[in-house]
């Protein structure tokens, strides 16, 4: 039996229930001193849900916690923070308006009466050059790179003393080169005594950086491994209980006219700011143009332009040679596009409707669910139990609440409504991100038989992995403009992540 006081973290029996589902099933959970240990599983494991009882935002039903080998008590997050353990979020919680030094100390007790921001400014400074995490303590949020801000996390975690730091998919807004940076990061923090739990839906950084890996499969441990003694495929089958294939089959593109003409596109942000420039680029019927960038780089603003859901201040947009600028959201439908939102849950569904109903969104005006002004609820019947067969869609039943369906199932639904529209063109936006191995996989599957059935798609992903596999051309967005679009086959990573942090191609120097 290992000594118990080498753990710095130590959960055993964890259980928690909640209303018709048992989220964690008596999970023992054990983390070394010293290492990076990374949390695997398919939505709805159970990860996030442990995780949160580390952190006490939620009380386990049974079990028991110890950190650094004794017995600990978690009803708040005060209470983690107090015992060194620190989280960081894959959704930053800074104020924008507020310097770094300002962030970092923003809820602390101390100083309680006087302010000295210039020594605090100094601490983080020393605290920033013993981890290579270089920023300006005296720089405003809104003036940072997302990779900048995410170094902020992180010595706001270090300067509440954590020792132990919980990383929720930490690179999922980083270009490669920063997630690289991260990593040596994360390792310099390792031999200064520190601990990592590492979750992440990236096996293969996973397998870069982690020690140790604990699978989670239906809110239980599958597996407990060394990351040196394992593989992509294995980790994949404990995950989801089969084979994955990663790439999935892509036939030699056979593109045809051009479907998507885009010239000189202007577009402004939420905050009235610009965020395309002059953007110009083509998608023809039978391919995929990726489209790379780190987020808040313009890919939001460039979805919605096209749509229809967001004003288009210069330049033109066409769809098979038909202008569609300015144009309803409506007639950019009935023009024969598709959407695929970031935002599943907020914009790509009514989550309070039905799976049925949320079928016909797009058809309900049209026989044969429409009828002299009626739904048909025969057809519309009809019409969901085909498509959730069709697409493999997994709910209890087309009258579900769609609330109640899980991410990747969730994905699957928007891309049955939107593919039996038979589209012209497909704007897909992340459409894999959150989601399993196994979920990803039909997925893209589902993406693919859409381009070889001749359809044009516009892929806009941060996951480099899956643009270089996915597209036939990939397009580089930096702060609203393009940098660059490569042939897939020709792509290097190293180039494409410069173009994401703005060095243009001729600026790479070559090799």
């Amino acid at each position: 039996m290992e000594d118990t006081s080498s753990f710095a973290i130590r959960m055993e029996g964890i259980t928690k229930r909640f209303p018709g589902v048992v989220a964690n099933n008596s999970i023992d959970f054990a983390v070394r001193q010293g290492e990076i240990h990374a949390l695997l599983g398919e939505n709805g494991a159970g990860k996030t849900t442990l995780m949160k009882i580390l952190a006490g935002l939620y009380q386990p039903d049974e079990g028991q916690i110890w950190i650094d080998g004794r017995a600990a008590s978690v009803h708040s997050p005060r209470d983690a923070i107090d015992l060194g353990i620190g989280m960081i979020h894959q959704h930053f919680m800074l104020v924008e308006s507020h310097t770094v030094a300002e962030n970092i100390i923003l809820g602390l007790d101390v100083p309680r009466f006087v302010l000295n921001l210039e020594k605090v400014e100094r601490e983080i400074a020393k605290l920033a050059d013993q981890y290579h995490l270089l920023v300006d303590p005296g720089a405003r949020i809104w003036q940072l790179s997302v990779g900048e801000q995410q170094r902020i996390e992180i010595l706001k975690a270090l300067y509440r003393g954590a020792r132990i730091l919980v990383m929720d998919e930490p690179t999922a807004v980083l270009t490669p080169q920063e997630a690289k940076q991260l990593f040596n990061t994360l390792r310099s923090m390792v031999a200064e005594g520190h601990t990592v739990v590492f979750i992440s839906h990236k096996l293969g950084e996973v397998m870069s950086v982690a020690d140790r890996i604990t699978v989670l499969r239906r809110g239980e441990v599958e597996a407990t491994v060394q990351a040196s003694e394992t593989s992509r495929q294995d980790l994949a089958r404990m995950m989801v209980g089969r084979e994955v294939l990663f790439r999935v089959g892509k036939r030699e593109s056979e593109p045809g006219d051009v479907v998507l003409e885009i010239d000189g596109l202007g577009a402004l942000n939420d905050k009235g700011l610009e965020a395309l420039r002059d953007v110009s680029l083509t998608v023809r019927h039978g391919e995929i143009l990726g489209v790379a960038g780190v987020a808040g780089n313009g890919q939001r603003e460039l979805a919605e332009a096209i749509v229809g859901l967001r004003p288009v201040t210069r330049g033109q947009i066409r769809v098979d040679g038909e202008g569609v600028t300015n144009r309803t959201p409506r007639e950019v439908m009935d023009r024969g596009v598709a959407y695929i939102p970031a935002d599943r849950i907020g914009s790509g569904l009514v989550v309070n409707l039905s799976v049925a109903e949320n079928l016909i969104l797009k058809c309900y005006r049209d026989p044969p669910i429409c009828n002299w002004f009626f739904l048909d609820g025969d057809a519309i019947s009809g019409h969901a139990q085909e498509l959730v067969r069709a697409y493999d869609v997994m709910t209890p039943g087309i009258e579900t609440r769609t609330r109640l369906l899980s991410g990747g199932n969730l994905q699957k639904l928007i891309l049955a409504r939107e593919i039996s529209s038979k589209p012209a063109l497909m704007v897909s936006v992340y459409p894999t991100r959150g989601l399993d191995v196994g979920a990803t996989e039909a997925v893209r599957r589902l993406l693919l038989e859409q381009r070889d059935a001749g359809g044009g798609i516009l892929l806009i992903s941060e996951d480099l992995d899956e643009l270089l596999s996915m597209s036939d051309r990939i397009a580089v967005l930096y702060e609203g403009r393009i940098m660059g679009i490569v042939e897939s086959q020709e792509a290097r990573v190293e180039a494409l992540g410069l173009m994401m942090a703005g060095t243009a191609p001729e600026e790479d120097g070559g090799e």
